[in-house]
């Protein structure tokens, strides 16, 4: 992996010109506060497709902040067999199950090309205890992972397949509506074998719920790019379940 850190001489304050800064870094830190965040991150250069962040059983030296493109996050069960955890978009953090231990307990894995700010833990410790907000929000995003897992076991345990995957589109539509970008147009990075798999329905079953959603004028698919036509049925389809 190309571990080339991006030249920061003459660039000052990155954080705060970053578009996604509000989503993965904690809002009223102090000017100063964020140049000594800014100083201890280390910005690679874009990551390609299929490149891996990390891979679980790996020392844990750093968290990362996804600044653009998407992350597949997985275990890889002992007989091989990859299980899909989630899909990470820009502003969110990975990493954050390395804290727990010395080594990383999933592994990430860029669906397109990403770009990600590397964030050494020792140092982000040290700074943490200089900014406490920062150390809340890092807490915070912990719970968060933690509060989106726990939904996901419940989408993939009570709902039938129909309502599992309107969750899974209803779901990156406010994520994405969050980023800044459309709630109702959006491509899809991951495969529809990865979505499958996070939803533990078998790919033929994603395939023809797709082909079900189109010909009932809920969405129109071309490839990766979705399109949602009709939200409150979705939603429906999830609450109904």
């Amino acid at each position: 992996m190309d571990n080339t850190v991006i030249d920061l001489a003459s660039v000052r304050s990155i954080c705060q010109q970053c578009g996604i800064n509000k989503l993965c870094m904690p809002m009223g830190l102090e000017r100063n506060d964020l140049d000594q965040l800014d100083r201890i991150i280390k910005r690679r250069r874009p990551i390609a497709k299929g490149e891996h962040l990390y891979r679980g059983g790996e020392a844990f030296t750093a968290i990362y902040a996804l600044r653009s493109g998407s992350v597949k996050s997985y275990l890889t069960h002992e007989s091989g067999m990859e299980h899909v955890i989630c899909f990470k978009l820009p502003g969110d953090l990975l990493g954050l199950s390395g804290i727990n231990g010395s080594h990383y307990t999933n592994s990430a894995v860029a669906l397109e090309t990403s770009s990600v700010c590397d964030i050494p833990f020792n140092q982000l410790e040290h700074l943490c205890q200089e900014i406490p907000g920062l150390q809340h929000h890092i807490l915070e995003m912990m719970s968060k992972e933690i509060q989106e897992e726990h939904e996901k076991i419940a989408v993939c345990s009570k709902l039938p397949a129909e309502a599992r995957l309107a969750s899974v589109l209803l779901t990156l539509s406010g994520r994405f509506h969050q980023r800044g970008y459309s709630a109702t147009e959006f491509n899809l990075s991951m495969s529809r074998s990865d979505i499958a798999n996070m939803l533990g329905l078998a790919v033929e079953t994603i395939s023809r719920l797709f082909t079900h959603f189109q010909d009932e004028g809920l969405i129109e698919a071309d490839r990766k790019h979705i399109k949602l036509i009709d939200v409150a049925r979705l939603t429906a389809l999830v609450k109904l379940a």
